[in-house]
């Protein structure tokens, strides 16, 4: 890697050169601690560092919400969305969430995640015409059980919910069969669940919708400080496969974080 033409500090370059660190993927393998006592640079730089090729490596390939909403360049709006069931939400968002790609849903506990997810996973079952993708979802929990009752109390509201769909409609879909849980309590349940079950179920064309609550989960539990680069190597890997079962089967994975 030529470090030279990237827009760093020339004290970061010289750094970068004397460590030995010859790719960005060695970069965002480390923390920012191990990259501090690895170059002998302040957090200020080494922030700077990782700011910058994290744009290199990105190119625009993500969006935030408020990205999302301006929508400057129309692209969002040109592609087909998956519905949250809400139009205050639908109009933020441009019609809802893009079908292909990872999207983050965070905030602080009681926020109204699961709600939405919930949401999402009944949106989904309805007709193209009312924002769905006539299919089901996949819904993964790696810390509580599946939250059964307010489903229910969702399914038993969707006729006031969702006031813009027809009554007969909404009476014909079978919501509770259209929901497949998954429980992954580590990192090998998780990875056989998005490798082998959940694959079959999208080649069968059963679902369109993963959600996932939550990845973080599963890394708090079985790593420690120290091990950092483990870390970032398994969202990495697990990143990688979601992104190709989205990519493939054109289907929204939804991941669900406390901040």
């Amino acid at each position: 890697m030529d470090w030279d033409q990237f827009d760093l500090n020339p004290k970061v370059i010289a750094a970068l050169k004397k460590a030995d660190i010859k790719s960005i993927k060695e970069i965002l393998n480390l923390s920012g601690a191990d990259l501090q006592r690895l170059m002998k640079l302040s957090s200020a730089d080494i922030q700077c560092l990782l700011k910058t090729v994290s744009l290199t490596l990105r190119r625009n390939s993500m969006l935030t919400a408020l990205q999302l909403y301006q929508d400057k360049d129309h692209l969002t709006s040109q592609q087909q969305k998956l519905s949250l069931g809400c139009s205050v939400l639908d109009a933020l968002l441009k019609g809802g969430i893009p079908l292909v790609g990872i999207t983050e849903l965070a905030g602080e506990s009681s926020a109204g995640k699961t709600q939405i997810s919930l949401q999402l996973c009944l949106c989904v079952q309805y007709p193209y015409k009312y924002g769905g993708l006539e299919s089901g979802a996949v819904y993964i929990c790696t810390e509580d059980v599946f939250p059964s009752k307010r489903l229910q109390q969702l399914i038993d509201q969707q006729h006031k919910l969702r006031a813009d769909v027809p009554a007969e409609i909404i009476q014909k879909i079978k919501f509770g069969n259209g929901i497949f849980v998954e429980h992954a309590a580590d990192l090998e349940t998780f990875h056989n669940c998005i490798t082998n079950r959940i694959s079959l179920l999208l080649a069968r064309g059963m679902v369109r919708l993963v959600v996932i609550d939550s990845i973080a989960a599963l890394f708090r539990c079985e790593f420690g400080a120290s091990d950092s680069v483990t870390k970032a190597r398994y969202l990495q890997t697990f990143g990688a496969q979601l992104h190709s079962l989205s990519m493939r089967f054109r289907t929204p994975i939804m991941c669900i974080n406390q901040v």
